[in-house]
């Protein structure tokens, strides 16, 4: 199929860009750059065409969820799409506190689940939820915005909540929502924060995106703009160094040194960068073994746990 002949396909998918590969995509970004940005950022915003789902997700999915069949299932209305939320009660009265469990990109709450046990144990009330497109709640598509307001309004309606552990692109969400500037209409107070495998600037995250997708410098631009768009804000903004300057609390940033999609240097530029940040390093733990290792849940057990 030659570039004019791919830029018809795409004028043909009624909104859907699924049957697009990623060569059509880099075709039509030397034709028409504006186009496959826009196409761009449609996949971007819909989790089940991102490169790294995993083919066996629905399989890992279903394992996962076993952990949620104690939880207290609750809908909680949000503009965008409804979302599914989990709450765990502490097995002492009153809780020590409360603690939101966010969850990365692609991945849904049921995989934050090795946090619940040993927190709500310790008198913790513990709630975890799934993003839009995620898991168990509605719709299809889905960016760092909407996101982060489905947090906020988890937050408003089974909140307030002294904790957060986050990973990955969800430590980016959790970090928009108590910094509460655009796209917010307001923020969150939280005491202290876990950030899990998070990148620090969401830019890294978007050139990866573009460079697996073939995308040209234009197209890369015009892709982009539309995150800065549905954003309110500049794409340099979106990093966690930059949401860090505003908040007030403790972080402890946890890593692998072998993580392979989000590297090790991005947990050290936020560390480096925020004085209230602690760091943890482990080792052969990658991106999405870290959040089921008995040393990373002991180790944001007793960050969380301190006065």
């Amino acid at each position: 199929m030659d570039a004019f002949q791919s830029h018809a396909a795409f004028r043909t998918m009624d909104g859907s860009v699924a049957r697009g590969s990623a060569a059509e995509l880099a075709a039509l970004s030397r034709i028409a750059p504006n186009r496959a940005g826009d196409l761009a950022f449609r996949r971007f915003c819909t989790p089940r065409q991102w490169p790294r789902w995993p083919e066996n997700h629905q399989e890992l999915s279903a394992r996962a969820r076993y952990h949620l069949r104690n939880a207290g299932l609750v809908r909680v209305r949000n503009r965008e799409a409804d979302l599914q939320a989990y709450v765990f009660e502490p097995d002492v009265t009153p809780a020590r506190g409360a603690v939101l469990l966010v969850h990365g990109w692609t991945s849904e709450a049921s995989f934050m689940m090795a946090f619940t046990e040993p927190l709500r144990r310790s008198g913790f009330r513990v709630v975890a939820f799934d993003f839009p497109a995620h898991g168990k709640s509605a719709g299809r598509c889905t960016n760092l915005a909407a996101c982060a307001r489905a947090m906020l309004r988890v937050v408003d309606a089974l909140g307030p909540f002294d904790a957060v552990v986050a990973h990955s692109f969800g430590g980016l969400v959790a970090l928009l929502v108590a910094e509460g500037g655009p796209p917010m209409p307001h923020t969150a107070a939280f005491q202290k924060m876990v950030l899990v495998a998070t990148p620090n600037r969401l830019g890294d995250m978007t050139l990866d995106f573009g460079r697996t997708l073939g995308l040209t410098p234009a197209a890369q631009r015009a892709y982009e703009a539309h995150i800065c768009r549905v954003g309110h804000r500049p794409l340099a903004t979106f990093s966690a160094v930059e949401l860090l300057k505003s908040c007030r609390f403790p972080v402890l940033v946890i890593h692998s040194r072998d993580d392979d999609e989000v590297p090790f240097a991005h947990a050290e530029q936020i560390v480096a960068a925020a004085p209230a940040a602690e760091l943890a390093a482990f080792e052969g733990l990658g991106h999405r073994k870290v959040l089921y290792a008995p040393p990373v849940t002991r180790r944001t057990m007793k960050y969380v746990a301190e006065r």
